[in-house]
């Protein structure tokens, strides 16, 4: 049996809040003591799982545009597999695989949003080639990079910053392989939650019993105000969306809705009324309709969201002169390994044990000559092209690994796609400007956003799977080593689904795959590539915004992401950050407050739980063409004016439940 700190109490009471001068946290598993970690069980189960769920991320992401976050499912696994080994030492085992089977996601998502666009553009009639070494080679490269790049900073996120950052996923993959070890009224709670979030979100998803969305537009007088002045509201009803909210916490969950706000309900009626008349096509791709004849769904995906973009960039940029003495500190620890020098005769504490800084150095050194020879002989089969694109990749990754690790710790949503699409756009710029255009140009853009796009997106991933060993008290030194040899069976693994399915059904045409984010690149990419341009003007106008904010000393980062990410659901993580501000505080007694909120995080995390593992089962349901949808009429349920009001009611209902069984908790 592991010795573990606080066996039947779970996480420690400072887990998630900042903590007081001379306060220190200490984990579940004592860092005193060694335990069980890397074992041939541990890294045959997470090999499975990532062979597993990047064939199924890959295979639903590309045939029904959904792509499923693996870490809870594969962490509910976990439990599960130990749980019938009847394995005593299960807790650090469990970490590891969850950190190994969790390179599926962010793999997956580097892969499937670029790398498919070329077969679409090979459909146009471009005369582009792209082989199996290609499509491995870039999910590889990128992947590896991500965690390079993302190691000199785990510290500062992970341990500097403790309580600071909600780090939403995180919370709930944690909680449930706590849980999952001890035996208690917290399991209980949050296998309860569990089915109550995961059967709600399924009766949406493959029933269609509700609406998922509620809209203003459902009413005449709300359709004709989104019609004539481009105003509405809308708010997602899932219910890990609003869990997610509720760890979140209300500071940020209104730093964001204020973004949506601005965007929504002042950006979009303003363009209206300014250039309603007007045909704006700023990227040279064809639009031909006027600004006031499209909805403000359309306004939103063509214009106003490239604000977003604008100021998630300059919010990266912004994190990386604050994190500057972070990067300098990793720069001299560098130095100093280099020189052979020790860090002052300090002994390290294992939970607190990294990959030397000269092996991370040394490493990216290496993987970007690799890369860029990659690029010569294997991309663009010329020198000064490989320098530029070899320069992009390491500028780019390296800047936006910070925006990547911060969106991640605050919302638990990566804004990869936003990040990759300007990094198509640099791309095809600097390339144009370099001579090469055309289909060799797009397939060197593509090729260089896959790799930029995998490192950020599995630098993303990594930074909650080092909180989860964090709090738990695993060694990130071990989670760092094996996270490489998981992103390779992910990138194989990734590279050969996408060829398969390619060749059976293709990305063109009828009956294709719907590969949503890769048609939505090829279309960014192609006029791009063609003498067109960029939106500019609205990147610098979310820029202006991002640097009026961080004046402000208002975290600029989330306000940006409240821009680039619909409405829908960022109203939602404001109600859940509102539960959590009001179950927190209905007490004069400090630790009863305490005792509620920890119990509605844990009610939050079961729901969010539920929602990933049902919406993988939808997922497959779908893809398996099992239509379970409820009709009235020859009509789906869901499209009914009734479905909006049994959401509306289903909504409140879980609402309730959320603040009334958080009351309940009692103070030890």
């Amino acid at each position: 049996m592991e010795n573990i700190n606080n066996e039947n109490m779970g996480l420690p009471e400072n887990a998630q809040r900042e903590l007081a001068p001379g306060e220190v946290y200490k984990p579940i598993l004592s860092a005193d003591k060694k335990y069980k970690e890397v074992t041939v069980w541990s890294v045959t189960i997470g090999l499975l799982m990532t062979i597993l769920f990047s064939a199924a991320a890959a295979y639903l992401g590309l045939k029904v545009g959904q792509v499923f976050e693996a870490a809870i499912p594969i962490a509910i696994i976990a439990i599960g597999l130990s749980g019938v080994a009847k394995k005593s030492d299960a807790l650090s085992q469990n970490v590891i695989i969850q950190s190994i089977g969790g390179c599926s996601g962010g793999v997956v998502a580097g892969a499937i949003f670029t790398l498919p666009a070329l077969y679409i553009l090979q459909g146009k009639g471009y005369a582009i080639e792209i082989n199996y070494m290609q499509v491995f080679l870039a999910s590889l490269l990128g992947g590896i990079l991500g965690i390079l790049f993302l190691i000199p900073f785990r510290k500062y996120f992970v341990k500097e910053q403790h309580g600071k950052f909600p780090f939403p996923e995180a919370t709930a993959t944690t909680q449930v392989l706590v849980s999952g070890q001890k035996k208690g009224k917290d399991s209980l709670l949050l296998v309860v939650s569990g089915l109550i979030g995961g059967l709600y979100d399924f009766c949406i998803s493959t029933f269609g019993l509700w609406t998922e969305t509620l809209s203003t537009k459902i009413t005449t007088w709300g359709l004709a105000v989104a019609d004539s002045a481009k105003l509405m509201f809308k708010v997602n009803v899932g219910a890990a969306v609003l869990g997610l909210g509720y760890i979140i916490g209300l500071k940020y969950a209104f730093i964001i809705c204020c973004g949506s706000m601005l965007v929504w309900f002042i950006i979009i009626p303003g363009m209206n009324i300014i250039w309603g008349d007007a045909v704006i096509d700023l990227m040279n791709s064809g639009i031909t309709q006027t600004l006031g004849s499209m909805s403000p769904e359309v306004i939103f995906k063509e214009y106003a969201r490239h604000i977003g973009i604008g100021g998630i960039a300059m919010a990266g940029i912004v994190s990386i002169i604050k994190s500057w003495g972070v990067i300098k500190s990793s720069v001299g620890l560098a130095a100093n390994e280099f020189k052979g020098k020790k860090n002052d005769g300090v002994k390290e504490e294992r939970t607190q044990s990294d990959l030397s800084m000269k092996f991370v150095v040394i490493g990216i050194i290496v993987v970007l000559i690799i890369t860029f020879f990659f690029f010569w002989f294997g991309v663009v089969h010329n020198v000064k092209h490989a320098l530029v694109g070899i320069l992009v990749v390491a500028v780019i990754s390296f800047l936006f690994t910070t925006v990547a690790a911060n969106a991640i710790a605050i919302v638990g949503s990566n804004p990869v796609s936003g990040m990759t699409l300007m990094t198509l756009i640099l791309a095809s710029l600097v390339m144009v400007a370099a001579g090469l255009s055309g289909a060799m140009g797009m397939t060197a853009a593509l090729i260089i956003g896959g790799v930029v796009c995998t490192a950020l997106a599995v630098a993303g991933a990594f930074i909650t799977d080092l909180k989860v060993g964090y709090w738990i008290g695993t060694t990130p030194k071990n989670q760092e080593i094996w996270k490489f040899v998981g992103v390779a069976v992910a990138a194989a693994t990734v590279a050969g689904v996408i060829m398969v399915l390619n060749k059976a059904y293709g990305f063109v045409g009828d009956g294709a795959l719907v590969a949503p984010q890769a048609n939505a690149m090829s279309a960014v990419i192609e006029p791009m590539m063609s003498g067109g341009s960029a939106p500019w003007l609205l990147y610098g106008i979310g820029a202006v915004i991002a640097l009026i904010l961080t004046f402000a000393k208002i975290p600029a980062l989330p306000f940006a992401l409240g821009m680039f990410i619909p409405i829908d659901l960022n109203i939602p993580l404001l109600i859940g950050g509102a539960i959590s501000w009001y179950v927190s505080t209905r007490s004069k007694d400090e630790a009863l407050n305490n005792a509620r909120n920890n119990r509605g995080t844990l009610i939050a995390s079961g729901f969010i739980a539920g929602g990933a593992l049902m919406g993988v089962v939808s997922a497959i349901l779908k893809f398996a063409n099992v239509d379970m949808i409820v009709n009235v009429g020859g009509v789906p349920f869901a499209e009914t004016p009734w479905a909006s009001l049994v959401a509306l009611v289903m909504y409140v209902a879980v609402i309730a439940y959320m603040i009334w069984d958080s009351k309940r908790a009692k103070t030890e």
